[in-house]
């Protein structure tokens, strides 16, 4: 059988000062010991292979530890240090919580402490996922734990404290346990590999560190898997990022330099290259979304110490960061979230990450523009009209015969120039829009941009430039659409004013309201609306019910209300809700309970000859 322990086990720390990570834990447990404040019950809690569990045990021990150092750490020479470290103290109980979770459990554990320690003197119990106790064990505990007798100390490590009972909290030391930074992780697992006697890459140790997200127990683990497959004792980034299905971060690097060019080709190229490596689209969004966060923290130096990487790699960093605008990140970061929220939805996963890829390729050309002076804008947007178009527009402008002096000075001119440009360019749109039909031949259009000569473009462009002409008719385009989608704001405006305000009479809100009854689900509503009297006094809608639930029903529904405002216009409009007393006393008394003389009065009015009767045969009411 194999002697071989795992690295979590075999480099287990045993004093306060090997435990890493975790320094404002340790200071204060050491300061306790130095001053002899000893607390009945310590809780040590936070997420998993952050040491909660090893702190315990170099407390326990240390409390019984006979030959202290003056910092307070154990001797480990001792007898009651031996004893601990071979696992045969008697002064020390470990319990499981989450196979021991019962009361029986936890009667056996306080009969223990009845029991003084053997040897040192303190008797402790650690209580390991506390959390797992049944509420019946909780209870058990809380007498115990509150009045333990003076030589007893309770360690109760928990990932998860929400799951503990206030009453035991409250009689608790807490100490929240963080997550391991990156670099300490990293740090560690180079102490470890040189004395395992192998050669590890600061890359590698560092990306393990990152996969094992703050637990050093977890990167331990990691550590040992690569140990066993590593050629020559020798673990490298590739070796790492190979194993642990992990992008390499030079997949992220060259995306964020083809974004920044905007070579879209390329970048499809590499995100395929990266699919085929069966690295799913949510993975890559994630790391991406990383990277981008990265290099958006390494454009300060003062947030240089957020980058939880090794120093070749920040460097690598900061050279793309100051390379990349702040608005390009930001802009970048924004797109690839609204990608990984709208990722889920999204059938072709691949499609909707190449979408928002493209999209994010086109940020750097935006942002360009949009800083642009007007008159390199007007430029832009010059050649990218075509030359037929290009020819109207300086043929227009010669017609013009605006002097660059003068075209300065003379609004008018310049206005009325803008105005045939405009009106020229509207029907260069309608040509090329009828070109596009199924009648008109397409093949029209290529011979006038194949006729024109590059001096004749000169030219033309040489015609433009001299008149001046403002930024704003060469974008007459989209001055267009705006002015008729201002035309046809201020049409509906103008059919909304000249729209007929139905009048608010009885005759019409009986006609509107029958037609909102008529449309509801609820029986019991719609019998209460048609049932009911309505009158109109003074704009007041006055409504008489004859009942106390058909108010109810009523002041419950607030659609009539609603409808009765918008068809009349009047936002203003009130309800008065009447009980009709009259039908409500006829109610009552149809309801109410008559005695037999009241019944016997009620038919004899009727019929006079039933008094005969019951008097021929000696009969009284209350008898009937």
């Amino acid at each position: 059988m194999s002697n071989f322990v795992v690295s979590a086990r075999k480099y287990r720390p045993i004093r306060f000062k090997d435990v890493v990570g975790q320094s404002h834990v340790t200071n204060v447990l050491k300061n306790a010991l130095d001053s002899n404040k000893i607390a009945q019950a310590f809780l040590f809690t936070g997420p998993r292979g952050v040491g909660k569990t090893t702190c315990a045990r170099i407390l326990a021990k240390t409390l019984n530890c006979q030959n202290l150092s003056e910092d307070k750490e154990p001797c480990n020479s001792c007898s009651s240090c031996e004893s601990f470290n071979q696992n045969a103290s008697f002064n020390i109980t470990e319990l499981d919580a989450a196979s021991h979770n019962g009361v029986d459990h936890i009667r056996s554990l306080i009969e223990q402490v009845r029991f003084q320690p053997q040897q040192g003197k303190y008797k402790i119990f650690i209580i390991d996922e506390v959390h797992m106790l049944s509420i019946g064990a909780f209870n058990a505990f809380l007498k115990t734990l509150e009045e333990p007798p003076p030589y007893a100390v309770f360690i109760l490590a928990t990932t998860e404290k929400h799951k503990i009972i206030p009453t035991i909290l409250s009689r608790c030391q807490i100490f929240d346990f963080k997550r391991i930074q990156t670099k300490d992780i990293s740090a560690y697992l180079n102490e470890v590999a040189a004395k395992e006697g192998m050669k590890v890459e600061e890359e590698a140790t560092n990306l393990i560190a990152l996969k094992a997200d703050g637990a050093l127990r977890d990167a331990l683990s990691i550590f040992d898997r690569l140990a066993s497959i590593a050629k020559d004792g020798k673990i490298n980034y590739d070796l790492v990022a190979e194993n642990l299905n992990v992008l390499d971060y030079d997949y992220y690097f060259a995306i964020v330099d083809k974004l920044l060019v905007g070579d879209t080709s390329a970048l499809l190229l590499t995100f395929n290259e990266i699919i085929d490596k069966g690295f799913d689209p949510d993975i890559f969004l994630q790391g991406l979304s990383e990277h981008i966060r990265n290099l958006l923290v390494a454009q300060q130096v003062e947030t240089h110490q957020l980058l939880e990487l090794s120093d070749l790699l920040k460097k690598r960093y900061i050279e793309q960061a100051q390379v990349s605008s702040k608005a390009f990140l930001l802009s970048a970061l924004n797109l690839l979230n609204d990608c990984d929220v709208n990722y889920k939805q999204a059938r072709n996963k691949r499609l909707h990450v190449e979408i928002y890829l493209l999209k994010t390729a086109h940020v750097i050309q935006a942002i360009q523009y949009n800083h642009l002076p007007p008159t390199e804008k007007k430029t832009k947007v010059s050649k990218e009209i075509p030359l037929a178009q290009q020819k109207s527009l300086a043929a227009v402008a010669e017609q013009g015969n605006v002097s660059s002096s003068s075209s300065s000075g003379s609004s008018v001119q310049e206005e009325k120039m803008v105005d045939a440009i405009i009106e020229e360019t509207k029907e260069a749109i309608e040509k090329k829009e009828t070109s596009f039909s199924e009648d008109a031949p397409r093949e029209k259009e290529v011979p006038v941009k194949e006729e024109a000569s590059a001096n004749e473009s000169n030219e033309i462009e040489g015609q433009i430039d001299k008149q001046n002409i403002q930024s704003s008719s060469l974008f007459s385009i989209p001055s267009l659409h705006m002015n008729d989608l201002e035309k046809e704001i201020q049409e509906e405006d103008e059919k909304k004013a000249n729209e007929e305000i139905p009048e608010l009479t009885l005759e019409h809100l009986t006609q509107v309201w029958n037609d909102y009854a008529s449309n509801v689900k609820s029986a019991a509503l719609r019998n209460t609306l048609t049932s009911l009297d309505l009158n109109l006094v003074d704009g007041v809608i006055i409504t008489k019910v004859g009942s106390k639930l058909s108010e109810g029903y009523l002041k419950e529904d607030t659609g009539l209300m609603v409808r009765l405002r918008e068809y009349f216009k009047i936002p203003g409009l009130k309800r008065k809700i009447e009980v009709d007393t009259v039908k409500l006393q006829e109610l009552i008394e149809k309801e109410k309970t008559l005695t037999p003389k009241e019944i016997f009065d009620q038919f004899s009015r009727k019929n006079p000859n039933i008094k005969k009767l019951t008097k021929a045969l000696d009969l009284s009411p209350d008898r009937i």
